[in-house]
Order: C-alpha cells, then structure tokens, then sequence
C-alpha cells in the first residue's frame, strides 16, 4: 500500500511537471507569434530578421546574451526592448520555444567556411590545429613553431602544422574554475638568445583546512621548455596573498612587451569593482616590470605609500586584449564592459579609466552602474561598443601577406563571435570593418611570423589560419 501511494505521488508529479512544460511550450509559441513572428518569420526561418533555427547566433548563443538581446533589444539593428511588454518568465517560454523549434528541425551551427571575403581580400580559411580544449593564447617561437594555452592548464605545441598529442609537463598548477586557469602565453622577444617564455594564469592559495574558499589571484611566471618539460621557472608577479579574492571571475589577462624592454600584463577587478580605483590593491589595474620581474621606479604610483609599486594604470574593469603599436610603441588595450561599454583605450602612465565611476554601460539585469559617462581626471575611451560585443584578443597586424592591413588593429569578440579590423590614426579609429563573423568564439587574435593571421576559436577548440587567396 505504501508503495503504491509513493508511485502515485511520484505519477502525479511527473504529470504536473509535463504539464507545466506542454502549456510553457504553449505560451512559448503564442507569444513568439505576437511578438517576433513579423520579423523573424512564422517559421523562425527569418524574414526582416535572422532565421533563429539556422544554428547561427550573430549576437551571442548563451542563455544569458538571448534574453538579455530579447528584454533590453538591439536598438541600433532595429531590434526593439520587450522590457516593458514581456515578463522574465515569458522571455524565457519564447526562448524555450525556439530551442525546441530548432531540436526539431535538426538545426546545427554550418561548418567553419573554406573562404571568407572582406573589403579588401579574399581569404582563405585553414584549419591549423582543432581538438582542443578551452584554448586561451597562441603565440610563437618561430614559423616551425606555436604554443597554445588551454584554459584547464594545458600548454600545447604545434610544430610544422601539427599538434603534438602530448602537452608540455610541469607547467604550473592553476585554478581551473569560472573563468580561470592558464591564460596567456607570450615568447620573450629575445627568445633565439635567452629562451623564455611567459605565462599567465589563476593562482589559488592553499587551502587551510577552515572550509573557507580559498582566495585566488592573476600570477606572471616565467621559465623554459626543455625536451617537452616546463623548468627553470621564475615567479615575476605574486600579488600579497592579502589581496587575493575568492570569486572565480575577471581575472584578465594579457601579456605583451614593448620596445623599451617593459612587460605589460593586466588583471581584471575580479568582480569588486570599486577595487578597479584603489592602488594599494592589483586588481583592476594595468602593470608595468621588466623581464625579469623587477619593478621600474619611474611606475606612476611606485612612490605612493601602500602601493602595488607595478601599478601602471587604473580602473580598468576585466582587459582580455593587449597590443604594442608596431611603430609607435604605445600600449592598446580592449576591456569587457558589463552590458555595453565594451573600450578600446590607449594606456598610458597614471592614468584613470574610469571603471566604476563612468562607464557606458549597465548591470546585467538593466540597472544603472552609474549616470555618469565623462569625469575630469578619467580617460574616455577611443572606442567603445554598445551593445558589448565581449572584446577579447588583440593584436597589430605585423605581416606582408595582408599589405593593405599593415599596422590596423585586429579585435577578437567572444560574444559577437567576430574579428574586426579597425583602422587607427594617431588615438582615433577612423574605420571598422568586420573580417570573420560566426564561426566560433574568438577568445585571441594573432599574428603569424609567417604573415597568416591566427584566430582562436574558444568554442569550437580550434585555430584558424587565413591567408589571401591569390
């Protein structure tokens, strides 16, 4: 008797939770028919719009990028805000619907193209290494040669266009959580004459044993590759253990080298934003040492008691691209907005940049950061992208194939899943042109010592390589 009322319970639950899924499919529908049908067809097959059943996501294909693009729209694409007509929940039976829709039809994302075409180029599209997992960073020590990061803690080698099965030993032990784990790779640029090679990643302390989660922080190491193995490595950058944060979020971070012989690298605010503006903390910030670590005593805050003396700029919310001007030297750098305010700022010494204080955009769920967009003493940026379009890898174009592209900047976006070309004279963007649009993540943009450009797709775990069909 007892088991048959738990059976009927559990029948009874099982129909509630049918139910409930049947008339949300239902609401899904009718509601996409009042509300979206008119531009992107009854069908979902587009129309004035884009087709939502053909696997493409121009916009962003996380949960979170589709309603968010649903309640607050795409203003500048025509796309209204349902904020004010549509709850939360009927976003969600709209979005519940078109995966269903898709399910249905069998609707898959279209293989990587074989050719792209742009302003000034046709392109060919090679794949130069797949079946990896997370890729972060690629960098290389010479045309034979290219070091991918994967985010779980992987350095990975590619020689003469092939993946080596087996990653580099001993690298170090990251934090693989959230948003961490082994960022950024970058080759001293004397590589030929000292070796060294540079890494960027989530350290975490150790755990204490009090059940408390244990703080985490952005390190700089250095060392060197000897017969597959990670040795010789030398700690650069060790934020006080004070400082660490136990979230798992905005970690940065990039490295690069100008021609003076500094190494700049970042570090996101770590989700505590008001941080961004304190330089007695690393986070939030831009860092300037030398190779070696050492610290320049010219650093615009080194003489300000309880400073982090590597300090180099403030506020900058979470940077994920960095870039040294080929001629001028000058520091570039893209940082994450929150939703909008995506910059491109050029860094300079001392600096303030604003994050949280101004900024273009607005929290996650609609609510305002702050009113202000301009304060004396904050930098604007020179760039910014409302909505984000999640900025990420960055690079000058340094190469031959690409003649026309010489010296314009490259600008990865996760989000956008999108390369762009932006045309830079003096501190103004004069032009921007997309040149890869949909074929994954772009989590790094590079490129070549053979001239190709580079593009690292975080999802899927593959690197592009594309050169000018003749």
């Amino acid at each position: 008797m007892q088991s048959t009322i738990h059976f009927l319970r559990y029948f009874v639950l099982i129909l509630i939770l049918a139910l409930s899924m049947y008339v949300t499919a239902q609401d899904g529908a009718v509601l996409y028919g009042k509300n979206c049908a008119q531009c992107h067809g009854a069908d979902l097959n587009g129309g004035n719009a884009a087709s939502l059943i053909d696997g493409i996501w121009q916009f962003g294909a996380e949960d979170g990028y589709q309603f968010r693009n649903i309640k607050f729209g795409i203003a500048h694409l025509g796309m209204p805000s349902y904020q004010s007509t549509l709850k939360d929940d009927e976003i969600r039976s709209i979005m519940s619907y078109m995966k269903d829709k898709a399910t249905e039809i069998g609707a898959q994302k279209p293989p990587i193209a074989k050719e792209l075409e742009t302003l000034d180029y046709k392109i060919n599209v090679e794949i130069f290494a797949e079946g990896l997992e997370v890729p972060w960073a690629i960098d290389f020590i010479n045309k034979n040669t290219a070091l991918i990061t994967e985010r779980p803690g992987r350095l990975r080698v590619v020689k003469n266009g092939t993946l080596q099965a087996e990653a580099v030993k001993n690298t170090p032990k990251v934090l693989n959580e959230g948003q961490g784990g082994l960022l950024d790779v970058a080759i001293d640029p004397d590589y030929k004459d000292n070796g060294w090679i540079y890494l960027a990643y989530s350290h975490v302390l150790e755990n204490t044993g009090t059940g408390d989660r244990p703080g985490a922080m952005t390190r700089i190491v250095r060392g060197k590759i000897e017969n597959n193995t990670w040795t010789k490595q030398e700690v650069l950058f060790e934020a006080p253990h004070e400082t660490y944060r136990t979230t798992r979020h905005h970690y940065g971070c990039r490295i690069v080298f100008d021609p003076e012989g500094y190494l700049f690298f970042c570090i996101g605010e770590r989700g505590y934003q008001d941080m961004a503006q304190d330089f007695t903390l690393p986070n939030g910030k831009v860092h300037r040492i030398f190779r070696d670590g050492t610290v320049p005593k010219d650093n615009p805050f080194y003489n300000e008691a309880n400073s982090i003396k590597s300090l180099y700029s403030l506020g900058n919310r979470n940077i994920q691209g960095m870039a040294i001007h080929p001629e001028t030297g000058q520091l570039w750098a893209t940082e994450h907005g929150p939703m909008g305010g995506d910059e491109l700022n050029l860094i300079e010494a001392g600096k303030n940049y604003g994050w949280p204080v101004i900024t273009y955009g607005l929290n996650y769920n609609g609510s305002v950061i702050t009113e202000e967009t301009h304060k004396a003493g904050m930098e604007q940026p020179s760039l910014y992208w409302k909505p984000s379009t999640a900025v990420c890898g960055l690079d000058f174009y340094r190469g031959d194939l690409f003649k026309k592209w010489k010296n314009k900047l490259m600008v990865g976006a996760l989000k956008y899943e999108q390369v762009s070309l932006l045309d830079i004279e003096k501190d103004r963007v004069m032009h921007e042109e997309v040149i890869v649009k949909n074929q994954g993540r772009v989590r790094d943009v590079s490129t070549g010592p053979d001239g190709a450009i580079y593009v690292v797709l975080n999802s899927p775990g593959t690197v592009l390589r594309l050169t000018p069909k003749e």
